[in-house]
């Protein structure tokens, strides 16, 4: 073996195969008769295994995991010991257990030589390096100097075994091999199981008898669904399944028939397959929902525990037929359609499914990943699973248990309950998780059982109901913003008009319109529609900006709102002219202009009020919230709470301006106006287009973001009043605002008085001429009459001069 190495990793290190004779001394017999040559797992022997060697150990790739000597019958310093490595204090401490060492498999160099027929072959080196838990394991992987933490290898592979046989050497190597003492052999699994999760795997074994002798050392790689494409893509790898049985035993335990199971699998959907073209798609896709990642707390939610949410993941591995995800050509042309009766009834019994949790808390380091295997109930939604652990305990207590599976603690059963697919009356749309052992409380391998509940999860259809609604809510914020624009239209010609009745359109009124087409004018914000579709994943809202489509729509809907601002504006001019106009009257008549101050101060408390009841209901739910999740979901202390008013009195403006009517009612009550300032087709028009939305919101099921609220507008759906409730409750105060003012303009204020008078008793005050106003012919005479009269002086003044 000749190593030139470069001072910068990352450039090309030149190496020459030079080590037949200590590969074929290690290796002979070739192929080396291991524990694993006979274990009954099929091994890839295909032409790409340099493509896949490199895949799984490239550049990013993590680090394989290190196997206990759970089979190991000897001496303490035997059985303990890393192999051919040097350990160090920290190693020794794991008393043969190896948690948190991880091995490193570097600067590969692999030839593959031609085929001769079927038959192929390749010559590998490499450099394998060990990882004490504290350190930084990426930092220290790209070290490129050898050590007694580092095996120089190298080896043969040949299709025929599908083996890689390897000679090991410890740290630097001499041109007598003195230090290439140790055999590495090296395995692509292609078949899987509940004991067999590793993408890769191997050993290494001592070639020598010298005392410095150590029990072999295993070492592998899980496998990820995601990542299955990777690594075979033109090979169907395939799953085994074992455990079926004992899943049905767990199934009858657990879920007896009753009439309230019954009900609620009539009533409810969770997810299944669905009717695609192939049932293998269709099992990738049920694949894909089933797979999740979110926080978890405990079940039921502790009030007292000030401890950090866990990091919960399921990953779905197989689902009946399919292994790992299906993507075009990865199964063949041989699937057949099944658009039939009988199959579609076929595919809502119980499906085998295997999966794998990965936990990590302070509170579940005793199996920090979980290997599952069991059976899916759709019409249920739960899986009922049989669970198979990576027992981290010293050598010696795992020779001590003898019910052990490949070194796995199979004593576990798990139950995981997954949401409904259609919740909207649903108040906690989460999963719940079920873990518990098998095992008397006496073994050193029992753990309490564990219940957990995640933050509300969504589903693929969900989520691309987020992308779908996008399209279609921003047309409908161009239409209804269209609409309002030619409302706003429509009242400044209806008050060309009705010059006399200007002045009493409330300026309060307008203000509140005003402010919430500026908002998003100033904020960047969409109107409207945002409130309620809200991204929950990066990705989703990259491939939203990256829409022109969308971003054309975006840019329409901003210009609309600047024209109804101006609008808006515009009406603000006129009705504050026509009141100056009042003013300039002779002899002045303050008493004649109404006045905003009690209409302001009116609506103003009215709103206070308001705000501080959802402060005090949302505080009270708040309270029953564990310190966990609140810590979780924001900050806690001061800063939370200022955050959490200014949030609050962000969704409390878009609820001001469903009430945009308020003002104008209390305006007409203390003006006591017999005239008609709004035009019907201004405030039944701008009434629709504020309610629109609500109605939208209950008719089609909201897609509710549960990890993002800061992301809406001005509604926050998971707060209190724009609840389901608040899509009822809020349309219904606007439309009876919408129909005061209705009545108050047809009826004069007498009239409207008399009939609201019951037997002695007025609801409203008597009439008072404060806001008489005059006839509109006399206004325009007067305001004649002074621009006269202003004329007439200014000519005088210039003849004097």
């Amino acid at each position: 073996m000749k190593f030139t190495f470069c001072l910068n990793w990352g450039q090309s290190v030149k190496y020459e195969f030079g080590s037949e004779r200590f590969v074929s001394k290690s290796c002979a017999p070739y192929p080396y008769n291991d524990s694993f040559v006979n274990g009954g797992i099929d091994i890839y022997k295909g032409a790409g295994f340099c493509e896949i060697l490199g895949t799984i150990t490239g550049e990013g790739a993590g680090p394989f995991t290190i196997v206990p000597n759970w089979r190991c019958d000897g001496t303490d310093a035997y059985c303990s010991k890393l192999g051919p490595f040097v350990s160090d204090k920290e190693i020794k401490a794991t008393d043969g257990s190896f948690k948190g060492v991880k091995l490193f498999m570097k600067t590969i160099k692999c030839e593959q030589k031609a085929s001769q027929g079927n038959a192929s072959s390749a010559r590998v080196a490499a450099v394998f390096r060990v990882i004490p838990q504290r350190e930084n394991q990426y930092a220290v992987a790209m070290r490129s100097g050898l050590s007694n933490m580092t095996v120089v290898a190298e080896g043969i592979w040949k299709s025929s075994t599908g083996q890689l046989c390897m000679v090991g050497c410890l740290g630097l190597v001499d041109s007598d091999g003195s230090t290439c003492d140790s055999r590495i052999c090296l395995y692509i699994p292609f078949s899987f199981s509940i004991k067999q999760r590793s993408i890769i795997f191997g050993s290494f074994s001592n070639t020598s008898r010298s005392n410095d002798s150590y029990f072999p050392l295993s070492f592998e790689k899980l496998v990820y669904p995601t990542e299955l494409w990777n690594y075979f893509r033109n090979s169907h790898p395939y799953y085994s399944y074992s455990k079926i049985e004992q899943a049905g035993a767990i199934l009858e335990k657990n879920e007896p028939f009753s009439f309230q199971t019954a009900v609620k699998k009539s009533l409810l959907q969770f997810p299944k397959v669905e009717d695609t073209e192939t049932l293998i798609a269709g099992l990738s896709l049920l694949a894909e929902d089933l797979t999740f990642h979110s926080s978890v707390f405990p079940d039921p939610l502790p009030r007292s525990q000030t401890k950090r949410p866990a990091d919960f993941q399921i990953e779905v591995l197989s689902l009946g037929p399919l292994f790992g995800r299906f993507w075009n050509g990865s199964y063949g042309d041989e699937e057949t359609l099944y658009h039939n009766e009988a199959q579609y009834t076929e595919k809502q019994l119980l499906t085998n499914v295997s999966a794998q949790i990965t936990l990590n808390g302070e509170a579940y380091s005793n199996f920090s990943v979980l290997f599952l295997e069991g059976l899916y109930d759709p019409p249920a939604g739960k899986m009922y699973l049989v669970g198979c652990r990576d027992v981290r305990a010293s050598w010696n207590i795992l020779l001590e248990s003898m019910d052990l599976e490949a070194g796995l603690d199979c004593l576990i059963e798990a139950i995981v309950s997954y949401p409904p697919t259609k919740a909207r009356w649903l108040v906690n749309p989460t999963a719940r998780i079920s873990i518990s052992s098998q095992r008397s409380e006496d073994d050193p391998l029992y753990f309490s059982p564990v219940k957990l509940q995640t933050l509300p999860i969504m589903y693929r259809r969900q989520r691309e109901d987020i992308l779908s609604r996008s399209g279609v809510e921003g047309i409908l914020r161009i239409l209804t913003l269209s609409f309002a624009i030619a409302c706003i239209l429509s009242q400044l010609y209806y008050i060309q008009h009705g010059v006399d009745s200007v002045p009493f359109m409330s300026l309060v009124m307008l203000g509140v319109q005003a402010l919430g087409y500026s908002l998003p004018l100033i904020t960047g914000a969409e109107a409207l529609f945002k409130r309620k579709s809200s991204e929950s994943y990066e990705s989703s809202s990259y491939y939203l900006e990256k829409d022109q489509w969308l971003n054309v729509i975006d840019y329409v809907v901003k210009l609309l709102v600047l024209a109804a601002f101006l609008g808006t504006l515009r009406l603000c001019q006129k009705v504050w002219k026509s009141r100056i106009r009042l003013l300039s009257r002779s002899p002045l008549e303050p008493h004649r202009v109404p006045s905003e101050k009690w209409v302001f101060l009116t609506t103003l408390t009215i709103h206070v009020i308001g705000y501080v009841i959802v402060l005090f209901i949302h505080s009270v739910k708040n309270s029953q919230i564990p310190v966990q999740m609140v810590e979780y979901l924001g900050s806690s202390g001061h800063s939370h709470t200022i955050r959490e008013w200014e949030t609050k009195l962000e969704e409390y403006l878009g609820l001001a301006q469903d009430f945009f009517l308020l003002p104008q009612v209390i305006g007409n009550i203390i003006w006591q106006i017999d005239c008609k300032p709004l035009r019907k087709l201004y405030f039944i028009g701008i009434t629709a287009v504020r309610l629109l939305p609500h109605f939208y919101d209950y008719i089609k099921s909201p897609v509710r973001n549960p990890y993002f609220a800061k992301e809406y507008e001005f509604v926050n759906p998971n707060m209190d009043f724009y609840s389901s409730f608040g899509d009822i409750a809020i349309p219904a105060t606007a439309i009876f605002l919408a129909v005061a003012v209705y009545i108050q303009q047809k009826w004069n204020y007498e009239k409207l008085s008399q009939a609201l008078t019951i037997g002695q008793r007025r609801l409203l005050p008597l009439g008072s001429r404060a806001y008489e106003r005059l006839p509109s012919k006399s206004i325009e005479a007067e305001l004649a009459s002074g621009v006269n009269e202003n004329t007439k002086l200014e000519t005088e003044h210039e003849d004097e001069e």
